[in-house]
This record gives structure tokens, sequence and C-alpha cells, in this order.
């Protein structure tokens, strides 16, 4: 239901923001990484409760910053909040490639 390639957009205050997320089931636990201005992150603390998915991330552009995942997945979409310590949440869609 999660794993795949997703293209994420990130409605921030300061403009929108591409990434990609890659979803994997490794060991019998998923695990993921997110691309993006760059950088490769490992997702932490990945979370799945029904629809719902949650991850940690650390990200070093445009500046530094912690951040809080809470998604919704509905079939090859995506949607929810992305959070950075105090700052206001920020929207996020996205959609799961096609599988070559």
């Amino acid at each position: 239901m999660y794993e795949g390639t997703w293209d994420l957009t990130i409605a921030t205050p300061i403009g929108s923001i591409e990434a990609v997320v890659e979803l994997r089931t490794v060991g019998g636990e998923l695990r993921g990484v997110a691309y993006g201005a760059g950088e490769e992150v490992p997702l932490r603390d990945l979370a799945v409760d029904g629809e719902r998915i949650t991850w940690r991330q650390s990200i070093r552009k445009p500046m530094r910053l912690d951040l809080v995942f809470a998604l919704r997945v509905d079939g090859d979409e995506l949607s929810g909040t992305s959070r950075a310590g105090r700052l206001p949440a920020s929207r996020v869609a996205g959609r799961r490639r096609e599988a070559p």
C-alpha cells in the first residue's frame, strides 16, 4: 500500500518545494529515503497506522530543519502536512510513480 516512489509537493511559506520519497519493505520493515535540493535523507521513526503514514527527517537545504510528516494514503495519492518545529504546518500532496 505504501511502497513505491512518490513525487511530493510541499507548499511552504517560502514557496513550493518538490521532493521524491522512496518507500521499500526490507526484511519485513518499511524503510524510506527522501531526495530533494541535492540531498539524500533517510526517513526516521517511519510508522504506519491504517491509511496514515508518519516519519521524521532532517534537512540542510534551504535551511537546517527537523521535519515531521503526517500523511494519509489514498491509492496512488497522498496528502497531509509537514511541520518544522514551531513553524506553521505546510500542506503536502503527492502521487506515486507508475512502476516501470
